[in-house]
């Protein structure tokens, strides 16, 4: 590499890298604590009360917010409905008839707005959520930093290009992490996310009848766990939006059998399993298996570092009055 070509590609990074520290610190943990003193409790009430009246919530929320960050990052554009001038996120493939959670932050929202009104974000609130969700599914808890502001708009063919998908290899998996600033590691842990939730039969069947083509099923999935996915999503029915846990042993707590079941080929998606097939990722998925507070701890870093992907901070975005519609 020429001297030239290094200043032509060092400045550039060096810019993102300078721009990254910048909006982390206009992030606060503080930040609502003089303006809206009692944000923590109106969340946590209300994702209790959510997952109390539905258990698959605290995935589904947790779901939201990695495919709001991101798409164009943590700035609250996935809760836009489409209007006629944007053509938003929740009709995108990675979204549509799956997404869960909006009228949960409805709630929460409406619910901040009469404590303090034009206050806070729905990019933090959501943000907030899913820590509170986590913690109650039995995961761990983690400090927030606060101060996002809201997105203008929304993008359909963003959402399509940047959320990864569950038959992508790795190494594609891993370009779009990394294209938001993370890295290998936080491709594993926040993976870890699947200790809780369920997945539609079109999202994993493919590999119980006719894996790559072949008309046979994907040889690494355990023939147990195979032969009780077929019976959920039998081959004769492409319409079928039947469910299959995640993690069957712990369905609803979030813990690390996830990676216990990578170990076990019983990952559900192939883009689970495919961690087993690098050998960093592999090390990492066998480390927590066996150190559940390690992965507990990372989990709690690597969502940190996920929600300040991309934020709005200071007097970018808006704060929306109702988290659908720009104001």
């Amino acid at each position: 590499m020429s001297r030239s070509t290094f200043r032509l590609s060092f400045v550039p990074l060096f810019c993102l890298l300078f721009l990254s520290h910048f909006v982390w610190s206009q992030l606060d943990y503080k930040f609502y604590d003089s303006k809206c003193p009692n944000l923590t409790k109106i969340v946590r009430f209300s994702v209790w009360s959510a997952i109390a009246n539905d258990t698959r919530m605290a995935a589904s929320l947790l779901r939201l917010h990695f495919h709001d960050c991101i798409v164009d990052g943590c700035e609250g554009s996935v809760l836009l409905d489409d209007t006629s001038t944007i053509k938003g996120e929740k009709n995108a493939f990675p979204n549509q008839n799956s997404a869960r959670g909006f009228e949960v932050i409805d709630a929460i929202k409406a619910n901040v707005e009469k404590a303090c009104p034009s206050t806070v974000s729905c990019a933090d609130i959501l943000t907030l959520a899913v820590r509170e969700a986590v913690f109650l599914a039995g995961g761990p808890f983690w400090a927030v930093p606060l101060g996002r502001r809201d997105g203008l708009t929304a993008s359909e063919a963003a959402a399509n290009r940047d959320v990864p998908s569950p038959f992508e290899p790795l190494k594609n998996l891993t370009a779009k992490f990394t294209s938001k600033g993370l890295d290998i590691k936080d491709v594993v842990v926040l993976s870890g996310a699947h200790t809780i939730g369920f997945a539609q039969c079109f999202t994993f069947k493919q590999r119980l009848f006719n894996f790559d083509g072949s008309g046979n099923p994907d040889p690494t999935l355990d023939a147990s766990l195979r032969s009780n996915l077929q019976s959920v999503c039998p081959n004769q029915d492409d319409s079928n939006t039947n469910l299959a846990p995640l993690d069957p042993v712990s369905t609803t707590k979030f813990d690390n059998v996830y990676y216990k079941n990578l170990l076990n080929n019983s990952g559900l998606l192939q883009s689970d399993q495919a961690l087993m097939g690098d050998n960093t990722t592999a090390a990492l998925v066998n480390i927590y298996s066996k150190f559940p507070l390690l992965f507990a701890k990372e989990f709690g870093a690597s969502m940190v570092k996920l929600s300040t992907v991309g934020v709005l901070t200071g007097q970018d975005g808006q704060i929306r009055k109702n988290c659908r519609v720009v104001n």
